[in-house]
């Protein structure tokens, strides 16, 4: 092996002598902090280390190659500001910008209000189905609205009525690739489902029209138990998992299933996962989300006693291996999280925004939270780990949002912005339901950079 000379300056460090490259290189393989150390120690190395270059690299690292691509695709490039200010600002977000998207009164066809319904980005649109409305009645109805790279103009939504599934509300549904994965629902006479659909938008252009279609996906004979109000996420590509519920006879779930998917999405296979480690308790009205990789976070619902829960799993699905992890948290005196009927979208930064729900007393709120999902352990560890710092309260400006619950939330490619239809809100209105509540029919879009 040939050896290496390097140039060394009496007077200075060995990696003063190395290329900026390389130094580069060196950076990017450390976390921000010891960066941001590096950077105190000299000029040239402040110059280095603060570099638009190095910290576009450390955003792909971050929040991911795909999520910084979409960002400046739909961000006004004149007024970027630079990455390592993003970065952050982004880490020191203090709140977000709400702004209401829907008019009743403007003359635009727009889907009817309701709550336990599917909302979901894809293919540069809005997809909408299903849910439950006044009267305690499921609908049918899939609506797409194209938004393209301009987040902030009021939407045009297109009815689509060919191939849909049967009614339902409190089914899930999530994307994968260019596709929608629905599983599961309950129809208005209670009946449950163990259905599986997959939609796929097969053109989506503001003046070309909509088009979208729905398949009944061939799982074969080995499907979950029916059920609604349970959570679901995709794993990785060609993977979803579910858990928990509400079963037959109203009994509340706390089983885990995966459906692995076939390349071109034709069939599915379903298959129960049971460890032997320590797994949340059955619950119904939670949330499942994603966060990279093979790992996703569980928090909140509805338990066994019909008590509203605030706990937090970490669930890392690996090959054939599953393993949950809860972890538990401290928060300051007066503040109370427990919800069922939240949101909890991976945001812009790996971090989950929570928004919404309702307490044990169905109290509705409109409060924002940041989960920090770097603060989870590594499922490597065996035993319990208490997390400070996790949880973030952000204030909402601008609109101000209607407090309500099981409503319907998801992100752009990006992170950045999120849009909210629908759930129920407070407010009694003629004609009502005997509780007094209302479904709420206004579309939401909450920026986490209205500066740019």
């Amino acid at each position: 092996m040939a050896e290496t000379s390097y140039n060394i300056n009496n007077n200075g460090s060995p990696i003063s002598n190395l290329a900026q490259d390389h130094i580069l290189t060196v950076l990017l393989c450390l976390p921000v902090d010891s960066v941001l150390s590096f950077a105190m120690t000299c000029k040239r190395f402040r110059s280095l280390a603060s570099s638009d270059t190095l910290w576009e690299s450390i955003c792909r690292r971050d929040w991911g190659p795909k999520s910084v691509e979409a960002f400046k695709s739909s961000s006004n490039q004149y007024h970027m500001l630079p990455w390592m200010r993003l970065y952050k600002q982004l880490c020191q977000l203090e709140s977000v910008f709400c702004q209401k998207l829907s008019d009743p009164d403007g003359g635009l066809l727009l889907p009817n209000p309701r709550a336990s319904h599917s909302l979901n980005f894809v293919s540069d649109c809005l997809v909408l189905f299903g849910g439950g409305c006044e009267g305690g009645r499921h609908l049918d109805d899939t609506w797409v609205a194209y938004i393209g790279n301009d987040f902030r103009r009021m939407l045009t939504w297109h009815k689509v009525s060919s191939g849909i599934p049967g009614g339902r509300f409190g089914h899930t549904c999530i994307v994968i690739d260019d596709y929608v994965v629905l599983f599961g629902g309950i129809n208005d006479s209670g009946d449950r489902h163990n259905d599986t659909w997959v939609g796929q938008v097969a053109a989506c252009h503001e003046n070309l029209g909509v088009t979208l279609s729905w398949r009944l996906l061939d799982v074969g004979s080995i499907a979950p138990p029916p059920r609604g109000a349970h959570a679901a996420c995709c794993i990785g590509h060609r993977r979803m998992v579910i858990h928990g519920g509400m079963g037959l006879h109203g009994v509340r779930l706390g089983d885990t299933w995966v459906l692995e998917l076939c390349e071109n999405f034709l069939f599915g296979s379903w298959h129960e996962v049971v460890s032997n480690h320590p797994s949340p308790p059955a619950r119904s009205g939670h949330s499942l989300t994603y966060i990279g990789g093979n790992r996703s976070v569980l928090f909140g619902g509805r338990g066994l006693g019909y008590e509203v829960l605030g706990d937090v799993w970490f669930l890392d699905v690996s090959s054939s291996c599953l393993k949950w992890v809860q972890v538990l948290y401290d928060l300051p005196e007066g503040v109370t999280l427990p919800r069922v009927g939240h949101s909890a979208t991976l945001i812009l930064g790996g971090r989950l925004l929570i928004y919404g729900g309702e307490d044990t007393y169905r109290h509705r709120k409109q409060d924002f939270w940041v989960l920090d999902t770097n603060a989870l352990p590594s499922t490597r560890l065996n035993s319990k780990r208490l997390s400070r710092n996790m949880w973030k309260r952000l204030r909402a400006e601008g609109y101000k949002p209607k407090c309500r619950s099981f409503h319907r939330a998801c992100a752009d490619f990006s992170g950045r912005y999120l849009h909210i239809f629908g759930g129920m809100v407070d407010g009694l209105v003629l004609p009502a339901e005997p509780s007094g509540l209302r479904f709420d029919g206004e579309l939401l879009l909450v920026d986490l950079m209205p500066w740019l």
